[in-house]
């Protein structure tokens, strides 16, 4: 049970410096020291201070495509309509051309953002007046519908790097709304949608063990992989993908988690609560498939659900057919030491060498 909502508003800021890498950097680090009673509110302040940030260093232009009438040839001519222009006595080339400008997707995303979130009631004023005096500089920049924008075809290089987590937070407060509860008791259904909480809390698992682990410790890789079906026939018609949400390899052994961040835990069938008998499904494949792959015993599978405020808190160690599958829960309602230990904890049962 989440008892201070401060807390968990918080441990999502930890959470999106692992996910995102970029809050570990000087400027956004006093955000770590505020105090936020709401989601809206910390949003608004990474956001507010990106955008300033970004601002200093200019914001990113890259080629669009322009069209344009004339005094002189840039470009391509449209030689349809300069004859037109011709005939009506106009002294102008119609020119098709690449200009280098700041109106484009990224910038268009930051503005449209800024403005949606300048209108919730559970922003304060001081990032309200921050937004106000940074947008006076977005004037040629066109909105955009966020529900339309392509998240996925959004790419980030040398040049736009440092839009990576402000659009990763535009893309978060877009697909789900992040609204805070005034009661007492936070559940975690209050702060986000499933979807979109579900994306960050895979990413920030991922990222964690990238970081703490992957960077530190020679032969450890945590990464997002594929597993495939293990078929005697080979055929792979209708079959669904494997993704794993993280994959955890070192010393010859491997471990499959897969992040379940649910308003619910468990399910319920006649007053009777057990796993929720789809996940337990496919964690039982992706295991039994790389351990066919492997031709050994050496994997392993987990369940990790972020912990809601339900009596029955899933802990559980399985034998199946071989593998260890595990069925645990991540508690982000404690200080995010806990989180930390809690994870690493992980670590340490399945590879005994790093504990």
């Amino acid at each position: 049970m989440i008892k201070d909502k401060s807390i968990f508003i918080k441990n999502v800021y930890y959470m999106l410096s692992y996910a995102f890498g970029n809050l570990h950097e000087t400027e956004y680090k006093n955000i770590a020291k505020e105090s936020f009673d709401n989601l809206d509110n910390l949003f608004a302040a990474i956001l507010a201070k990106g955008i300033s940030k970004q601002l200093k260093q200019g914001l990113y232009r890259e080629y669009v495509a322009c069209h344009d009438n004339l005094p002189t040839v840039r470009g391509k001519i449209d030689l349809v309509e300069t004859v037109r222009n011709q005939l009506a006595c106009r002294k102008l080339v119609a020119c098709d051309f690449d200009e280098l400008s700041a109106n484009n997707l990224y910038n268009q995303i930051l503005k449209s953002t800024a403005l949606q979130l300048s209108r919730s009631k559970k922003v304060d004023k001081k990032y309200l007046g921050q937004f106000k005096k940074e947008l006076v500089f977005f004037g040629e920049i066109d909105m955009v519908d966020l529900s339309k924008v392509p998240w996925h075809k959004l790419r980030f290089h040398r040049y736009n790097k440092s839009y990576r987590l402000l659009l990763g937070l535009c893309e978060l407060l877009t697909e789900g709304k992040i609204m805070t509860t005034e009661q007492g008791i936070v559940r975690l259904t209050d702060f986000a949608d499933d979807q979109r909480m579900s994306h960050l809390y895979e990413k920030f698992i991922l990222e964690y063990y990238v970081q703490e682990y992957g960077q530190k410790y020679r032969g450890f890789t945590a990464k997002a992989a594929m597993i495939p079906w293990q078929l005697d026939d080979g055929n792979k018609n209708l079959l669904p993908v494997m993704k794993s949400d993280v994959l955890l390899s070192y010393g010859g052994r491997k471990l499959v988690i897969d992040a379940k961040y649910y308003a619910h835990s468990l399910q319920s069938n006649f007053d009777t609560k057990t796993i929720h008998s789809a996940n337990l499904y496919q964690i039982f494949a992706y295991v039994k498939n790389l351990a066919v792959m492997r031709r050994d015993d050496m994997v392993a599978g987990m369940l990790l659900y972020a912990r809601t405020d339900e009596e029955i808190v899933p802990d559980e160690d399985y034998q199946m057919s071989g593998n260890r599958i595990s069925v645990k829960t991540l508690d982000l309602g404690q200080e995010f030491p806990v989180i930390k230990e809690q994870l690493d904890k992980i670590v340490t049962e399945y590879f005994t060498e790093l504990g």
